[in-house]
């Protein structure tokens, strides 16, 4: 699709909170808050040209490779939620994209994502096939307090739960979606952390993609602060995700 004649460097989207999102206490789920988060960034792409069908015909699509959310609060069942979202970095194959989450015109989320392209035929990443020169850059307007961080993933990890990748768990781009590698270790968390918002910020690692009847070992190790999972294919870590606790 060519450039929208609407395109702007910074793009605001409102979103409805519905009942399909929410976790029982009638707030947000963190797995949906990234669905929008990055829905968000979706839309900016397709109206900037470079979005998934504008990139298919390169046989290119866009991945993540890192992303760090930062939490205040979550939204809840019918609010209406603004996403804002812009650029901070873009050159060759790679992209850092800032999101914020807003609520009444308070910030509730702040996150940095880190975006490679990736060639969905030949499995790997290369330079961006599309002219992006006209998406102005902000590297300075950041929205996250704390940067991107490796997580390190403790040797004497738990192993707590075994897991085989369904044809529900697959996107357009053919491999286990982000937010999956997330839910499926929310779903070792302790309901009540949850359901109480105690999760202050969480970064997560994505390593190596994971495809339909792969079969994967989810691992969890705990500090007083944090937890930090993990998920192997064949002993080597695809993915890492870290929960810092309020």
């Amino acid at each position: 699709m060519p450039i929208s004649p609407n395109f702007t460097s910074v793009l605001s989207k409102d979103w409805e909170i519905n009942f399909t999102q929410c976790t029982p206490n009638g707030y947000l789920k963190y797995t949906d808050l990234c669905n929008l988060l990055q829905l968000t960034a979706a839309a900016h792409s397709e109206v900037g040209g470079i979005s998934f069908t504008d990139m298919q015909e390169f046989d290119q699509a866009w991945v993540l490779s890192r992303m760090r959310v930062e939490v205040t609060a979550l939204p809840k069942w019918q609010d209406i939620v603004t996403v804002k979202t812009w650029i901070n970095s873009l050159e060759n194959s790679r992209s850092v994209r800032a999101l914020e989450m807003y609520v009444n015109g308070k910030k509730i989320v702040g996150s940095e994502t880190f975006w490679a392209v990736f060639n969905t035929k030949a499995r790997r990443p290369e330079g961006l096939a599309l002219p992006y020169e006209h998406f102005e850059l902000f590297p300075e307007n950041r929205a996250t307090v704390e940067g991107f961080s490796k997580i390190n993933v403790n040797p004497e990890k738990e192993s707590v739960f075994e897991k085989t990748v369904y044809l529900s768990d697959l996107d357009i781009v053919n491999h286990a979606n982000n937010v999956k590698y997330l839910e499926w270790c929310l779903d070792h968390v302790e309901s009540q952390k949850i359901l109480k918002q105690e999760i202050k910020s969480f970064e997560m690692n994505f390593m190596k993609e994971l495809s339909l009847d792969d079969n994967v070992v989810i691992h969890e190790s705990e500090t007083e602060t944090d937890t930090t999972f993990s998920i192997t294919k064949d002993d080597k870590t695809c993915f890492a995700l870290q929960l810092n606790w309020k």
